[in-house]
């Protein structure tokens, strides 16, 4: 089994052993029979098989095929630790049936994204939102603050497939429950880091963007957590400047102390936001798209709609890449001042 991939699975089936155990010694008998519906010994059985699992993992065997002996599918091990037979073998019933539980999974983390682009006063807007796998860890949503202010985020989790949508679909509970009970975006990401800094579940840390757009006085006030900093490109002269990190990615460091920046925008000028699924794309040299061809490609197309600038980059990034597979997940926002 590649080494990360065991790494993870390994420490996952050790985090989920310690956590049963730590139940049983401390959980009354109501809860247990509560919880449970019977005695312990199905609890028993369950650890039985991850303490099977975890003597795998450790002699190398975890995720052998026994039938062609290879490796099996790293999301379908992350899925099922304990499978042990390769895609390929697969009758056609049962790859139907895991096709249609994985159909299902992408359906339910697409749903957690907004449906539909909200109508903003002021505000052109377009999105365009796809994971490099079945499941992804970009995460994009439109709150209002607690003032009725527009709110706008952007967000990763580091690494992709059923792990990072898990993380990704927390986060966007503990925003959309956070931001309108807040005016500050340096706040809401402050309180989401206490949330999850010593949280076990979180083994990576999420970069993430939360701005609002005061309609009245065309401010865009932002904290950005870490992620791949969003260009202006002004409307008159084409002049562009960058977003940068003003504080460290959550669930990275102990003392988190998130700082507010904001900048006044006029009309025509243009704010793109993105994960770095976008400026990380590369091509068959291995060559990245990079910041500095996405600032000159749309410093050159001011004039262009949201939805035109969206299209653009895409295009660029297709051609750029040779039709490559994604390595990353890919997520970008345009929004221009009308």
């Amino acid at each position: 089994m590649p080494t990360q991939v065991g790494q993870r699975v390994e420490k996952g089936l050790i985090e989920k052993r310690e956590n049963l155990y730590h139940w049983l010694e401390s959980a009354s008998t109501e809860e247990k029979q509560v919880c449970l519906c019977e005695d312990n010994a199905c609890v028993d059985q369950h650890l039985g098989v991850i303490e099977s699992s975890l003597k795998k993992a450790e002699d190398g065997t975890l995720g052998i095929c026994k039938i062609c002996h290879g490796y099996v599918d790293e999301n379908l091990l992350e899925m099922d630790y304990t499978s042990n037979v390769c895609l390929d073998h697969f009758s056609p019933e049962e790859r139907r049936r895991l096709e249609a539980e994985l159909e299902l999974s992408q359906i339910i983390q697409r749903a957690l994204l907004p449906q539909r682009i909200p109508t903003v006063r002021g505000l052109d807007l377009a999105v365009f939102n796809r994971p490099s796998d079945i499941l992804g860890g970009d995460y994009f949503d439109f709150i209002q603050f607690k003032d009725g202010a527009f709110g706008m985020a952007i967000a990763d989790v580091v690494g992709h497939g059923v792990s990072a949508s898990i993380i990704m679909s927390s986060l966007q509970t503990a925003l959309r429950t956070l931001v309108p009970q807040h005016d500050s975006p340096a706040d809401v990401l402050g309180q989401i880091n206490h949330f999850y800094i010593h949280n076990i579940n979180l083994t990576t840390f999420i970069t993430a963007f939360l701005a609002r757009f005061e309609i009245t006085t065309q401010t865009l006030t932002y904290s950005n957590a870490g992620q791949t900093p969003p260009l202006i490109i002004k409307g008159q002269g084409g002049q562009s400047a960058w977003l940068k990190p003003t504080s460290a990615a959550i669930g990275l460091i102990e003392t988190y102390n998130p700082q507010r920046a904001s900048v006044k925008l006029s009309q025509g000028d243009i704010v793109f936001f993105y994960t770095d699924g976008v400026t990380e794309a590369s091509n068959p040299q291995g060559e990245q798209f990079g910041m500095k061809q996405l600032e000159i490609l749309l410093a050159a197309n001011a004039d262009l709609s949201a939805q035109e600038i969206v299209a653009l980059v895409r295009e660029e990034i297709k051609e750029f890449s040779a039709g490559q597979a994604l390595a990353d997940d890919m997520t970008m926002i345009a929004m221009k001042v009308a």
